[in-house]
């Protein structure tokens, strides 16, 4: 297979997280048995079959290599990939794209989703995606993924098999939804992401910033220019019941080893096992 971009890997719990993340570099993730993607920095070769993607916000270190996925798939003659972004964004995407096509001489076929806070998605019947609200330096979204159960409503729990089918036949609707949060995916954003989206801390996996990490890096500046701190996760770190927390977009400002040390020290049982650096 071409490589022609990093990627680390994790599988929890049937899921694969795949992809890569440092500030201002690139990030870009996706999880392959959910069919979708996150962020569009920089396009992995392989990364080119999933057809669905959510992107946070229009930084190029999260949009950039957009037009080269949409390229790459019309020249392997894959459908038009659908693509959900910050409302504001489509029509200046659109401009993009069209600049683009112009310079490369090729036809861009692709679907732009203009999303908003509150929003919902329905990827399949088991499947659906929330967008929330994050606060960064331009217009940001995450988003949430929940699996989706119909399960017996507990009045008619009680009820024999064939009481629930006499129910069915005259029309009342024995069940209800229930949702699973299966996976929190937060781009960039200061703690208001996270605090005013408290069912984040409830996701199965969820993948978070943590830009910066050493005692130097000053909070206030850093939640100005809408990221976070390794002590935003200390003043919380109560709060999270997720199983798996992947914390990615470091800066460039520290290499790989003093992150981890920073982190290790500060989280020496990296939040019991469930805190995973992604460098």
């Amino acid at each position: 297979m071409i490589r022609n971009a990093p990627i680390k890997r994790l599988v929890h719990g049937g899921l694969t997280v795949e992809g890569y993340s440092r500030a201002a570099v690139q990030t870009y993730w996706r999880v392959p048995e959910l069919k979708l993607g996150f962020d569009l920095g920089a396009q992995p070769w392989d990364f080119m079959g999933t057809a669905t993607w959510f992107v946070t916000h229009t930084h190029l270190d999260h949009i950039a290599a957009l037009p080269v996925y949409v390229a790459r798939r019309r020249l392997m003659k894959m459908e038009p990939p659908t693509i959900y972004l910050p409302e504001h964004a489509v029509p200046l995407v659109e401009r993009l794209l069209q600049v683009v096509s112009r310079l490369d001489r090729g036809r861009l076929p692709c679907e732009l989703i203009g999303v908003r806070p509150g929003d919902e998605v329905e990827l399949s019947r088991e499947l659906v995606v929330t967008v929330v609200p994050t606060k960064h330096t331009v217009p940001s979204l995450g988003y949430l993924v929940w699996e989706r159960r119909r399960k017996l409503k507990a009045e008619y729990q009680s009820l024999t098999g064939e009481q629930i089918r006499d129910l069915r036949l005259s029309g009342t609707d024995v069940t209800e939804e229930r949702r699973i949060p299966i996976l929190g995916y937060l781009g960039d954003t200061d703690p208001h992401g996270l605090d005013d989206n408290p069912i984040m801390y409830q996701a199965r996996i969820l993948i978070v910033e943590m830009t910066f990490v050493a005692p130097s890096h000053r909070k206030e500046k850093i939640h100005k220019h809408g990221h976070m701190h390794l002590d935003d996760f200390v003043e919380r770190q109560e709060r999270f019941q997720n199983e798996l927390i992947i914390a990615g977009h470091f800066s460039t400002r520290c290499n790989e080893d003093q992150i981890r040390r920073m982190v290790e020290r500060t989280f020496p049982a990296m939040l019991d096992g469930r805190l995973h650096v992604w460098l």
